[in-house]
């Protein structure tokens, strides 16, 4: 019962951050510890779960954005009354480009990076990194950027989007904040960049996702509590990221990002402090 009250914690949290450019990881990692789920249940389950659940939030995405998907499937060949520039099939390379830098990275380095920045202290370095960064980017593209929607989207601008998602291989720098200013700098408004996020999330939290079920085998190793807990965690991050993403798209369409960039300083921060008192 108290693997199961831990994951719902988990799911919460990883329901609120996915989608905000505060890294749900980072958050998963920090809370984890602090609730002792990290590093007191085993290793290959906690690492299983934090990357799986996250396919639950990427489920919301499939509910909320399904008039849209679903519009890329209607549409996926070119026609006579369909120009290619406008069909699915188009929107779909663009977002496998846009995903290309991620596998090309990710895949090869992934072990290492779960091994040397899956801790607190990286975490909080990556926050502040990234908050300074946001102020910057903000400041500095985003009143440049054109009022494109996300079919608008050429190659090169998946492959800058796509490249900066890779900053998000470091724990706590965010998937999200890192395509928002990818999408920036590459001429597109904020709303677009959060939008391209989504669809960008769907093939990247599949493939990790796999990946991590097939490597630690979770029919056969894991128990029926874990199981139990981590459908639970899956169904929760599912339910709160329905209602979180609206919200913030909804935010972006008149806020700065800044007051996400405060955030993440002061949260930063308080982990440093806490690691300093050995608390984490």
């Amino acid at each position: 019962m108290l693997l199961i009250i831990k994951a719902i914690i988990v799911g919460i949290v990883e329901g609120i951050t996915e989608f905000l450019p505060i890294s749900s990881t980072g958050h998963m990692i920090v809370i984890g510890k602090l609730i002792k789920f990290n590093g007191f249940y085993r290793k290959p389950y906690t690492d299983m779960f934090m990357v799986v659940i996250q396919l639950g939030a990427i489920l919301s995405i499939v509910v909320l954005y399904w008039d849209k998907i679903l519009l890329t499937l209607k549409n996926f060949f070119p026609s006579k009354n369909l120009p290619a520039k406008k069909s699915g099939l188009r929107f779909w390379i663009i977002v496998i480009i846009a995903c290309i830098p991620m596998a090309a990275i990710g895949l090869p380095l992934q072990d290492k990076i779960e091994a040397k920045l899956f801790y607190p202290v990286p975490v909080a370095a990556a926050l502040i990194v990234g908050a300074i960064w946001m102020i910057y980017a903000e400041k500095r593209y985003r009143n440049n950027s054109a009022r494109s929607g996300i079919f608008d989207i050429n190659a090169k601008q998946a492959i800058i989007i796509g490249a900066f998602q890779c900053l998000a291989l470091w724990p706590g720098m965010s998937r999200s904040a890192s395509t928002i200013i990818g999408a920036w700098i590459a001429g597109l408004s904020t709303v677009a960049g959060a939008e391209f996020s989504f669809f960008l999330a769907m093939p990247i939290m599949v493939g990790a996702s796999g990946v991590s079920l097939f490597k630690h085998n979770i029919l056969a190793t894991c128990s029926t509590s874990e199981i139990i807990a981590l459908a639970v965690g899956f169904v929760v991050s599912f339910i709160v990221a329905l209602v979180v993403v609206d919200k913030f798209i909804k935010f972006l369409k008149k806020r700065p990002l800044r007051i996400f960039a405060v955030y993440r300083l002061g949260f930063g921060l308080l982990i440093l402090v806490l690691a300093f008192f050995k608390i984490l």
